[in-house]
């Protein structure tokens, strides 16, 4: 092997297959779609899951469970980590002020504070819900947790 073989054949850019250019291109006359069939028609393509006629698997399978989507509620998480590196000392965190900050997008029901990280700052967090680690850590820096309706 030379060092040179390594690269050999690998292109940066694929060459397009010109179809429909004649017989002597190779892809030409039919410009491999075959003959007749569905798939030689213009407009032709399957959806997925299609299976020519036959059951589709997704439903042959029997169906498990319950998908409670359209009630569920949604809840934006943060981190006691990402309200220290985000605030400062004695600022007031309200779900306004966390979309403000682009740390939730806004299409949510409920925002909840969890106790991942360390807070050492003093900070008036108001929010929907709180885990009981997060209100300790809060309370422990001097600051207080305020729940929202």
């Amino acid at each position: 092997m030379i060092l040179d073989d390594v690269h050999r054949g690998i292109t940066k850019h694929k060459v397009r297959k010109r179809i429909g250019r004649g017989v002597g291109s190779g892809h030409g006359k039919t410009s491999g779609r075959g003959h007749k069939g569905f798939y030689s028609r213009s407009g032709s393509s399957s959806r997925a899951g299609h299976e020519g006629g036959q059951t589709p698997l997704f439903m042959r399978v029997a169906k498990r469970g319950f998908s409670n989507n359209y009630f569920r509620l949604k809840v934006a998480v943060i981190n006691l980590s990402t309200l220290e590196e985000v605030f400062e000392a004695g600022a007031v965190v309200s779900p306004e002020e966390l979309v403000g900050k682009g740390l939730t997008n806004g299409k949510f029901d409920v925002i909840k504070i969890l106790g991942n990280g360390e807070l050492s700052k003093k900070l008036t967090v108001r929010a929907h819900r709180f885990s009981e680690s997060a209100k300790q850590k809060i309370a422990a820096a001097g600051g207080t947790a305020e729940v929202v309706e």
